[in-house]
């Protein structure tokens, strides 16, 4: 077979369409919308940018982004407070002006705002934490979080979420861990207390206040590096509205530091904390790469989703991730979101079809019935009862695999 021709960059959007197409197995926007799927206006911004890489795409307001994500399917949208109002905007006439111009594209297009959240990373006012020694960051931090509080209740919006990211230091000694923590409750203390005024003045009711952990970067150490930290910090005694408080784990973040995410969910469901969930893929013990989900562990995907599935999760389900740097900016909105969405129906269908297998079913409740020894204080017998039994755990496994790929229904393929 030759080489194919060269393709001309006239041509390029008509090829990456017609192989979309050729792909098959899309959902209709309609569909998609029957899912609490959000997309953030930072993944769709996201313009390529790195450490070590300049952007490789265009900037994107939130009028594309809104409306892009519409006509994929995507029903609802979140946002970093900055990434739609200039930081010098904040809390000012402009602010507001702009929060009116997105309630309005979000209402053309028939979008929800879910979920906003503060930039507390980026800025340089940020440099030793939104809960530095200097007090007067900390009043800033707590006028930025309260901001965005209200920020949420004018969009509609149903959940807050913070990611501590920069809450950590470089060098051993440069902060003192516990009042570092006690000044970071203090900045939670004043969102939900903004957060309680702005639902009485609304009439709404009060948002959920969700904690994201991450355990690398950008600070070399994190001081609440995991979901875990995370859970152990809302019942400290620190905060003043525990109950207002709970996580938006990410899969990634869990699975950086090695950790099974699958397990990180079952502890945070164990202490009914798991609100909110920022869905993506990657590789263990790396940085924070953001892949669409299923790309790098469906299995692992698959038996995440059987897991809230059976547990009844009903909360959003959060498209964090980063469109790769060779995607285009038409790649973007043609590509990258549309499949993202896809995997996820897919794996989330499959899981449900898992849950409900006869095989696996079978397997489980035997396993849980036992071998039926008599004397329980004899260790060899309870262990000859079910030395059998015990090999259904890989054949479980094996079902499961064979629901990802089909082979269930008989899908096999010639050697």
């Amino acid at each position: 077979m030759g080489a194919m021709k060269p393709v001309p960059p006239n041509q390029q959007q008509a090829l990456v369409d017609r192989l979309m197409k050729a792909c098959g197995g899309a959902y209709t926007p309609a569909q998609r919308r029957k899912y609490f799927l959000s997309g953030p206006q930072w993944a769709a911004a996201y313009q390529g940018q790195a450490l070590f890489h300049a952007p490789t795409r265009s900037p994107v307001g939130f009028e594309e982004v809104i409306r892009r994500y519409a006509e994929i399917g995507i029903g609802y949208w979140s946002t970093h407070d900055t990434d739609v109002i200039p930081t010098e905007a904040l809390g000012k006439d402009q602010q507001w002006e702009i929060v009116a111009r997105i309630k309005k594209t979000l209402a053309d297009h028939g979008v929800q705002c879910s979920m906003v959240t503060t930039e507390t990373f980026y800025h340089a006012v940020w440099a030793a934490s939104p809960a530095a020694e200097a007090p007067e960051v900390r009043a800033y931090a707590a006028f930025r979080l309260a901001n965005t509080v209200r920020i949420g209740h004018e969009l509609g919006a149903q959940f807050v979420v913070y990611w501590p990211g920069s809450l950590g230091y470089y060098t051993q000694g440069a902060v003192e861990e516990t009042q570092t923590l006690r000044w970071y409750a203090d900045g939670i203390n004043a969102a939900c207390e903004a957060d309680i005024e702005a639902a009485r003045q609304k009439g709404r009711p009060t948002l959920k206040h969700c904690l994201e952990a991450k355990p690398f970067e950008p600070q070399a150490e994190i001081l609440l590096p995991t979901s875990d930290a995370m859970l152990a910090f809302i019942h400290s005694g620190l905060l003043r509205h525990p109950e207002m408080v709970g996580l938006n784990p990410e899969y990634l973040h869990e699975l950086m530091w090695g950790a099974a995410p699958r397990a990180a969910l079952a502890r945070v469901l164990l202490a009914g904390k798991l609100w909110h969930f920022d869905i993506n893929d990657g590789y263990r013990l790396k940085h924070d790469v953001d892949i669409g989900i299923g790309l790098v562990n469906p299995l692992d995907w698959l038996n995440v989703l059987v897991l809230l599935r059976t547990h009844g999760y009903n909360g959003p389900f959060n498209l964090d991730y980063k469109p790769p740097r060779t995607t285009s900016n038409y790649g973007v909105f043609a590509v990258s979101f549309p499949t993202a969405v896809d995997r996820f129906i897919t794996l989330w269908e499959m899981a449900g079809e898992v849950a409900a297998d006869p095989v696996i079913q079978e397997a489980t409740e035997a396993l849980k019935a036992g071998g039926g020894a008599t004397d329980t204080t004899d260790a060899e017998a309870i262990t000859a009862a079910n030395r059998e039994l015990l090999t259904l755990h890989e054949l479980i496994a094996h079902r499961i695999f064979q629901i990802l790929v089909g082979a269930h229904r008989g899908r096999v393929y010639s050697v």
